[in-house]
């Protein structure tokens, strides 16, 4: 019982590491990346659709992006989405195609990257604490039920603590590594 607690657990951490790593890939570092635009979805006959479902996204040069949506009729309105997200940037619509240009990164604007990727780390280290809560509540229901004994529940909770805290390192390692990238580029 108290290994699927744990199993269960485990998938969940893991899948927020999995959905941390790909925000972070999203963030731009001074280089024209197509996932840039991954998180941004535009209504498309009423029903949100992410950008590279409805345009192809090309990099011509090193800092310029291409968004050609294959249906015209939606242009402005991915232009629309493009400037309410986060990304800050500006796209150039010539009624074809819009072109983004991904600009150097100032000392600034580094310094504000590393502050949105701490800020994704820390509702990753949020996500994983209340992962651990849920376990321990299940944990503390199945020796209620008297389903596991007391030596089992000690030991159920200890390991899931030992599981978020690794978690969370891996966490840390992640954002530290993201955030030499941005500072070095």
């Amino acid at each position: 019982m108290v290994k699927e607690v744990y199993k269960s657990s485990e998938e969940k951490m893991n899948k927020t590491i999995t959905v941390l790593k790909k925000e972070l890939a999203s963030l731009k570092a001074g280089r024209a990346n197509p996932s840039i635009l991954d998180k941004i979805v535009v209504p498309y006959y009423g029903t949100p659709t992410p950008i590279s479902q409805i345009a192809s996204i090309a990099v011509p040069e090193p800092r310029l992006l291409t968004v050609q949506p294959w249906d015209s009729s939606i242009l402005k309105e991915i232009e629309k989405e493009i400037l309410k997200s986060d990304l800050g940037l500006n796209p150039t619509n010539d009624g074809k195609l819009i072109r983004l240009l991904i600009p150097e990164l100032t000392e600034e604007t580094r310094k504000n990257l590393v502050k949105v990727i701490k800020k994704h780390g820390e509702e990753a280290k949020v996500a994983v604490r209340s992962i651990r809560r849920e376990a321990n509540e299940k944990i503390k229901a199945l020796k209620k039920e008297s389903t596991i004994t007391e030596d089992q529940e000690k030991k159920g909770e200890e390991d899931i603590q030992k599981l978020t805290d690794n978690i969370i390192k891996e966490i840390d390692r992640i954002v530290e590594t993201k955030e030499k990238e941005i500072m070095e580029v």
